[in-house]
């Protein structure tokens, strides 16, 4: 371990350059290090300092759960100080306290929301089991996460893929756009639907350049109502959606 934290960095040109700190950016080992190195440095910290105070932390992000915003700023301060003392330091800008504002919290406070591995926690509207509103805090797939995701599906360009077919198209695409409802549709998975809408856009769009049958958009709308009726399982999505989709006619 102390040759590859010593191991000089080669740049693009081929020179190579001393370090005396850290490791290279994007490093196989980078995570494994600041992993083991939190571990008692936070996890093993927090838990002796403040064993009630319980905390989650994935990588290099963490969310501590304080009973008050006087032990939120305490416990701030006596992590400020341990990090300091290792040769580190809390981000600036991401170390908030929030308040998790919903029906049981009313006060007022600058920040009600942050973001973590991709879910927006704030107040949202829950159907109880008494079948009556009210807000809680909880988390939903952030907007930054659809957006990314967003991107992903664009770079596919699936409506240029006129050599493949539905299967072909459906075994690609299935297997992530899976693992995105598994994740993030735990919760709230209503904020998934404009993504995966945008999905059947593309296929529509696909169907319609391959086939010139499709080409008007009344031939194309019953082909399409048509293939949902046939294969509703073809496209992971669309079992998914399919009671939110017949719901509104």
């Amino acid at each position: 371990m102390r040759r590859w934290l010593a191991a000089p960095l080669q740049l693009p040109d081929g020179t190579l350059q001393p370090r005396d700190r850290g490791t290279p950016q994007g490093s196989s080992v980078s995570p494994v290090l600041a992993n083991l190195f939190l571990h008692y440095a936070f996890d093993l910290f927090l838990a002796r300092e403040f064993p009630d105070v319980q905390f989650e932390r994935y990588a290099d992000d963490a969310v501590v759960h304080c009973v008050s915003e006087r032990q939120a700023r305490q416990v701030r301060d006596v992590l400020t100080r341990r990090l300091a003392d290792l040769g580190l330091r809390l981000h600036p800008d991401k170390t908030r306290i929030v308040y998790c504002k919903d029906d049981k919290r009313r006060g007022v406070y600058p920040l009600t929301s942050f973001t973590f591995l991709g879910f927006t926690f704030t107040q949202r509207a829950v159907l109880g089991r008494s079948r009556t509103m009210f807000n809680g805090f909880l988390p939903a797939v952030s907007a930054s996460a659809v957006k990314e995701m967003g991107r992903r599906v664009r770079r596919w360009r699936i409506h240029r893929h006129n050599a493949q077919d539905l299967a072909e198209l459906a075994a690609w695409v299935n297997p992530i756009v899976a693992g995105w409802m598994t994740y993030y549709g735990r919760f709230y998975r209503s904020k998934l639907y404009p993504l995966l809408r945008r999905i059947n856009t593309y296929l529509m769009r696909w169907a319609r350049q391959k086939y010139k049958r499709l080409r008007s958009f009344k031939a194309a709308h019953r082909w399409w109502r048509g293939l949902l009726d046939r294969e509703p399982t073809l496209f992971r999505h669309w079992a998914w959606m399919r009671d939110v989709e017949l719901a509104r006619g």
